[in-house]
C-alpha cells in the first residue's frame, strides 16, 4: 500500500498519553528533541481515562503510585485515599500534563493505524486515523499493558435490544442503572470492583461467573496525614526501599521470607489473619513461598476460601465463589465488599463454567437452556493484555517484517524494551519486563529514563539507529521463561499468559522480579548498552 507524503517530521513520536507517555514526552523534550504525542482518547490518562466504571480504583497504594522525576511534584500533590480512585488518578495525570506544559505536544483523538520502518532513510513513517503521516526517527509505543479491551464474540450479541457496556470503555458521563435488570459477565478485577456498586443501584443483578477469583479486602481508607508527612520527609529513601521490593511498592509493610510449611497451624492462621487485615497485595507477603510452592500455596488459598465461606450466607453460592486453584498466579484482586454483595436479595450468581453462555437474545442471554431477562449487560471481560494494543497496529520493521508475524508464537523482546528487526522502536513496559507484576508508574518512569539514556548514547556515538541484537533477544526470552518457571505464575489460565483471548499464544509474558530487573538495567547502562546494536552512517544527515 502506497504511503501518502509525510505531514510532519520529528525526532520522536510517542504513541499514548497515559502515565508512560506523559513521562516519556517530558524527558525527551528536556533532551532537546522535537517530540510529539498522539492519543486515541479525548484526554490524557490512558487506562484511567477509559476505565470510569463505578468502583474503579488502583490496587497500588497512592503514596507509591506517582512519579519520582520531580521532587516538587512529589511534595505538592496530595492524595486523599490509601488506594486512589479513578477520578483522582485522572486528575493527577491532567495536573502533570498542565504543570509541565505537555498538552501542546499531544494530539488527542488520534489513533495510529500503521507504522513502517524505512531502512534506506533509517526512519519511521507512521499513519494515523486522521490522515497524519509522521516521519520520525524514534517511535516509542506507550500504548499500555491493559488498554486493548477484550469482548468475547458471543453468538447473537447484536440481537440484544438492551444497553451494553465494557468496563474498559465506560461512558464519560456515567450510567444510571436504577431499577434495571443488569447482567455482569466476568469476575476478574474490574468485575470484582464494579459488582458491589451495581448491586446498590440495580433492581436485579445477575453475575455470570466462568472462573472464581481470589480477592482480599482492600482496606481502603482516607490517607493518614502523619504517615504522608513521614514519607514526604524522606521520599527519596522511601522510593529507594520500594525499588528493592518484588513489586516496587509498599516498603514499610511486613514481608516474611520463611516457609508456610515450617510454621505451626496456629502461626499460619495468625500470620494469614494479620496480612488479611493489612489488605491488598500485602496478603501474599505473609510467607516467602506462597507463589513458589503448591503445597505452601494451598494453605494460603484455603485460608481465603475459609473467609469466603464465612462471609457468604448461602453455602452453595459460597462454594461457587471459592476458587479451586492457586492463589496469586492470577493477579490478586482487592475488593470493597465483593463477597458480602452476594448476601443481597437482588443479587444472584450464575455458574457459566457448568452452563456456558450459549447466545444473546433480544431480551437477555441464554445459559444451559435458560434465558435470563436483562435490560443491560456489562462486560467485565478485561483486556488483550500486554501485546494487544501493539498488535492492533500494523507495525512493520526491516524487510517489511510485521510485528504480528514476529510474535506469532509469543512476544520476543530484549528487556521488554526493543525487538530485533525493529530499529528505533521502543515498547514501554512491554512483554519481557516486570510491567504488570510491579508498580506501573515506577515501571514506566524507569523505562522512560532508560530509553532517554539509550537515545543519548546513540546520538553521542553519531549513530542513526539502535536495535536489539538477535542473540540478546533470544537470551532474554530464555531468562524470562526460566524465572517464571521457578514460580507458580504459569500454572493458571491467566491474562499473564493471554489465556483470556481465543487464539492467543499461551506464553507467560512478564519478567518476575523487579529488583533484579533494575540491577540489570543499571549494569547495561554502565557497560555501554551491551545487547544493543548501533548502525552508524558517518556524514549522512539524520
Amino acid at each position: 500500500m502506497k504511503w501518502p507524503a509525510p505531514t510532519q517530521r520529528l525526532d520522536a513520536l510517542v504513541v499514548g498519553a497515559g502515565l508512560g507517555g506523559l513521562c516519556m514526552i517530558h524527558l525527551l523534550r528536556a533532551e532537546g528533541l522535537s517530540v510529539k504525542g498522539v492519543e486515541r482518547a479525548g484526554g490524557v490518562g490512558g487506562t484511567w481515562y477509559w476505565n470510569r466504571y463505578p468502583g474503579c480504583r488502583c490496587d497500588v497504594e497512592s503514596i507509591d503510585y506517582s512519579y519520582q522525576f520531580s521532587e516538587e511534584l512529589q511534595q505538592d500533590w496530595a492524595w486523599t485515599e490509601r488506594y486512589a480512585a479513578q477520578p483522582e488518578i485522572l486528575a493527577y495525570a491532567e495536573h502533570v500534563a498542565t504543570r509541565f506544559a505537555l498538552h501542546p505536544l499531544i494530539q488527542l483523538e488520534t489513533g495510529v493505524r500503521r507504522a513502517r520502518w524505512d531502512d534506506e532513510r533509517q526512519r519511521w513513517l507512521v499513519e494515523t486515523d486522521r490522515g497524519d503521516v509522521f516521519d520520525t526517527r524514534f517511535l516509542i509505543m506507550a500504548t499500555g499493558c491493559l488498554s486493548a479491551a477484550n469482548t468475547p464474540a458471543f453468538p447473537g450479541r447484536d440481537e440484544f435490544a438492551g444497553r451494553t457496556f465494557h468496563t474498559g470503555l465506560w461512558p464519560q458521563d456515567g450510567v444510571d442503572f436504577t431499577g434495571r435488570r443488569v447482567g455482569v459477565i466476568g469476575t476478574g478485577s474490574s468485575g470484582i470492583q464494579v459488582i458491589p456498586f451495581l448491586a446498590q443501584q440495580a433492581a436485579e443483578l445477575t453475575v455470570f461467573q466462568r472462573t472464581a477469583n481470589f480477592s482480599v479486602p482492600a482496606r481502603n481508607r482516607p490517607v493518614d496525614p502523619d504517615e504522608v508527612a513521614r514519607v514526604k520527609a524522606s521520599y527519596a529513601d522511601h522510593r529507594r526501599r520500594a525499588r528493592q521490593q518484588p513489586a516496587a511498592f509498599g516498603p514499610d509493610h511486613p514481608r516474611h521470607s520463611d516457609s508456610v510449611l515450617a510454621a505451626t497451624p496456629e502461626e499460619r492462621r495468625r500470620r494469614f489473619e494479620e496480612h488479611w487485615q493489612l489488605g491488598g497485595f500485602m496478603f501474599l507477603g505473609a510467607f516467602g513461598d506462597i507463589v513458589l510452592s503448591e503445597e505452601a500455596n494451598w494453605h494460603a488459598a484455603e485460608f481465603v476460601r475459609g473467609k469466603i465461606r464465612a462471609i457468604v450466607a448461602d453455602p452453595a453460592t459460597a462454594e461457587l465463589l471459592c476458587p479451586k486453584g492457586i492463589i496469586g498466579c492470577k493477579r490478586l484482586c482487592a475488593d470493597s465488599g465483593y463477597y458480602e454483595t452476594f448476601n443481597r436479595d437482588n443479587v444472584r450468581l450464575v455458574d457459566v463454567s457448568a452452563h456456558p453462555i450459549e447466545r444473546f437474545t433480544a431480551t437477555g442471554l441464554v445459559t444451559g437452556g435458560t434465558e435470563h431477562a436483562l435490560d443491560d449487560v456489562v462486560f467485565a471481560t478485561g483486556f488483550d493484555a500486554m501485546t494487544g494494543s501493539l498488535l492492533r497496529i500494523d507495525i512493520r520493521g526491516r524487510d517489511d517484517l510485521s510485528l504480528a508475524d514476529k510474535w506469532a508464537a509469543g512476544p520476543l523482546t530484549y528487556l521488554g524494551l526493543m525487538v530485533s528487526g525493529f530499529p528505533n522502536l521502543f515498547t514501554m513496559t512491554g512483554p519481557g519486563s516486570p510491567s504488570v507484576l510491579a508498580n506501573l508508574v515506577t515501571g514506566v518512569e524507569q523505562h522512560a529514563e532508560f530509553i532517554r539514556d539509550l537515545i543519548a548514547w546513540l546520538r553521542a556515538e553519531d549513530a542513526v539507529a539502535v536495535e536489539a541484537g538477535i542473540e540478546a533477544e533470544r537470551d532474554w526470552v530464555h531468562t524470562v521463561n526460566v524465572r517464571s518457571e521457578r514460580t507458580l505464575y504459569p500454572r493458571c489460565n491467566s491474562w499473564y499468559l493471554g489465556a483470556n483471548v481465543p487464539g492467543k499464544p499461551r506464553v507467560f509474558m512478564p519478567y518476575v522480579g523487579f529488583p533484579d530487573y533494575t540491577a540489570k538495567l543499571d549494569t547495561i547502562r554502565l557497560g555501554r548498552f551491551p545487547g544493543f546494536e548501533l548502525r552508524c552512517q558517518p556524514g549522512r544527515a539524520t
